[in-house]
C-alpha cells in the first residue's frame, strides 16, 4: 500500500510525462504546415544580431537546401537544412553568412590557417628568445 506521499509524488510524474507529451503533440500541429524533410528553425538559439530586418530562413520558419559553388574548386555543392541548422544554431554562426567552400577544400583551408599560425608563432618564439 502506497502512503499519500508517494501517490502524490506518482500523480506529480504521470502529470509531466503528459505535460511533455503535449508539448511535443502542439509543436508537431505547429510544424505541420512546413513542408516534408525541412527542417525548423529555432529562433531562440541564432547568435544576437543588430540587424533590422530577419534573415529569410527565420520569416519562413524552416531552412531549405541552398546550392553554392565553391570559391576555391568551382565545384557545386549543396548546403542542406541540417547543416544550416548546426551552423546558425549550435556553431553561432552569423545569420547572415552562408557556405561558401565544399567540404574538401574547408579542410584544406583550415590546414592551411594552422600551418602559417604554427609558423607565426615559432617566429615569435625565436624573436623573444633573441631579445
Amino acid at each position: 500500500m502506497k502512503s499519500g506521499k508517494q501517490r502524490r509524488a506518482a500523480i506529480m510524474t504521470r502529470r509531466k510525462k503528459l505535460a511533455v507529451k503535449r508539448q511535443a503533440m502542439a509543436a508537431a500541429r505547429e510544424l505541420s504546415h512546413t513542408p516534408y524533410r525541412f527542417i525548423p528553425v529555432n529562433e531562440a538559439l541564432l547568435a544576437p544580431n543588430n540587424s533590422y530586418g530577419a534573415p529569410d530562413f527565420v520569416r519562413r520558419g524552416y531552412y531549405v537546401v541552398r546550392p553554392f559553388l565553391c570559391v576555391d574548386c568551382n565545384k557545386e555543392e549543396i548546403w542542406t537544412g541540417s547543416q544550416q541548422k548546426w551552423w546558425y544554431e549550435v556553431a553561432k554562426g552569423f545569420v547572415y553568412s552562408a557556405a561558401i567552400r565544399c567540404r574538401l577544400c574547408r579542410r584544406k583551408e583550415r590546414a592551411r590557417r594552422d600551418e602559417a599560425r604554427r609558423i607565426h608563432l615559432e617566429g615569435v618564439g625565436r624573436k623573444k628568445k633573441i631579445g
